[in-house]
């Protein structure tokens, strides 16, 4: 029986970094990177004697997360003791939530295939994160410790087993990073590892109803590894089936270099962790004052932004959804849109100037917004040239790219860089006579009736003026020369 007579069913675990300063239960600093173990202390080093104490902006940002997704906040939640023996974890335990999380319920949109719903959650609970293993430190291949990361603060968000696809897997993850990076409380930085997930995978015949066995990978850290990762998962358990056997249950490790999973350990289930109240820390109590006012709060959320430049702005959901894939580039788009000045009407330019050229160097350059030279007043100014014909496309887009890695006025360096269009009828008949003169076969096929051709004697007379020439003008020179 193929792999396509089989249905996956995945539930993921992301663990987001709450973007605070300082740890979740030290002072310590969260900065990444640093030489090793600078940002430790006792209390996340876990030294004997030392008590935790809450950072409550980590409690503000996981009831942020927790209203935005729709959650239900408790009011009463607790904190626990996870046990496991790992050299990265100092203290033997893992300061985390279990019975009795922050968050429960609520859900995530995703639109695949151009449906949409909303994939089930299943809890939200604050945890620390444990340190970093590293390899190969010193000439001997031994390893170490990093606890720079030991302590701090991570948002552990729990879906159901509600994803059925890879694709539905991906835009979920894409939808949730999103909305945590509106809501200012995880920077999605996936490369440094403040935005990863588990997956826990399981294949089923299709139309069966009872979930299959799940395996679970481990600290997923891009959109590409998940999908490699869950491809080859389904794959394997598969043949498994096939074969006559029985998928066990455990945590495997995805290789980026074989393309595969293997086996990290047995999986294990919670009592394994021994769970209990951490002693140190009292139950969290929240009032409905604190609730209320990190809820009035809240932005602006992405899918609710997108609708609103599809009904405000007459923008194609295409568009939309692309201006407000990150928050930032949103408001430079609104921002940009004010400077124009034009409403509606400028929506669809400047929304193709900043989805097209303007993304292409933000990739590039590898910058976000806020490191960009081209600010939204200076793309409006841009857009304002090339609507009074001051410079056409061609050199719009060489004056946007100096402008976004150079900055300057667009004017002046319209100006400096000699981009303005030329309009002179002079000059355009001056190209358009060079460029029919050696094109001699070209001009008789088009007088017999050829007049598709118009498109190259076009193409030709901007590539004689470099680019330069008005497009209009450049048409009515030819058709003029050309005749009926």
């Amino acid at each position: 029986m193929p792999v396509a007579d089989f249905e996956v069913v995945m539930g993921l675990e992301v663990h987001a970094q709450l973007l605070t300063r300082t740890k979740i239960f030290c002072g310590c600093s969260t900065a990444f990177g640093g030489e090793p173990n600078a940002h430790t202390c006792p209390v996340c080093l876990g030294l004997p004697g030392v008590l935790p104490a809450l950072n409550q902006r980590v409690v503000e940002f996981a009831v942020r997360a927790g209203l935005a997704l729709g959650c239900e906040v408790k009011r009463k939640s607790v904190w626990a003791r996870k046990n496991y023996f790992y050299p990265d974890l100092p203290k033997g335990y893992q300061i985390s939530q279990y019975e009795l999380p922050i968050c429960e319920g609520g859900g995530v949109p995703i639109t695949v295939d151009g449906k949409e719903r909303v994939v089930q959650l299943v809890r939200i609970h604050m945890e620390e994160d444990a340190g970093k293993n590293v390899h190969g430190v010193a000439a001997d291949g031994s390893s170490g410790v990093d606890l720079n990361r030991a302590g701090v603060p991570l948002c552990e968000i729990v879906s159901a087993p509600d994803l059925f696809s890879i694709d539905e897997a991906t835009e979920y993850l894409k939808s949730l990073r999103a909305i945590l990076m509106y809501l200012g409380v995880n920077d999605g930085n996936l490369e440094e590892g403040s935005f990863r997930c588990d997956a826990n995978v399981s294949v089923r015949r299709r139309g069966a109803a009872a979930l299959g066995q799940r395996c679970e990978i481990k600290n997923l850290n891009s959109f590409r590894f998940l999908r490699q990762a869950v491809e080859y998962e389904v794959r394997r358990q598969v043949e498994v089936l096939e074969g006559g056997g029985r998928v066990v249950q455990e945590t495997r490790l995805f290789d980026p270099a074989r393309g595969e999973t293997r086996a990290m350990r047995s999986k294990e289930d919670a009592h394994d962790y021994r769970y209990f109240p951490e002693p140190d820390l009292p139950p969290l109590v929240l009032d409905d004052a604190f609730v209320e006012e990190v809820r009035r709060t809240l932005p602006e959320l992405p899918r609710a932004r997108a609708a609103r430049y599809q009904r405000d702005l007459g923008l194609s959901a295409y568009d939309a959804q692309l201006l407000t894939a990150e928050r930032a580039v949103a408001e430079f788009f609104d921002a940009a849109l004010a400077a124009y000045g034009a409403g509606a009407e400028g929506a669809k330019k400047l929304a193709n100037w900043v989805n097209g050229d303007v993304a292409r160097l933000a990739n590039e350059s590898g910058l976000a917004p806020a490191a960009w030279k081209l600010t939204p007043e200076k793309l409006a100014a841009l857009v304002k040239l090339v609507d009074a014909g001051t410079v056409g496309g061609p050199g719009a887009k060489q004056a946007l790219e100096a402008v976004f890695r150079e900055g300057g006025d667009p004017a002046e360096v319209v100006k400096a860089r000699g981009l303005a269009q030329v309009s002179d009828e002079g000059a355009v008949e001056a190209a358009a006579d060079a460029v029919l003169a050696r094109s001699a076969a070209e001009v008789e096929r088009y007088r017999g009736g050829n007049t598709k051709l118009m498109g190259f004697f076009v193409g030709q007379v901007m590539k004689e003026m470099k680019g330069k020439g008005n497009p209009a003008v450049v048409n009515a020179v030819l058709k003029r020369k050309l005749g009926p």
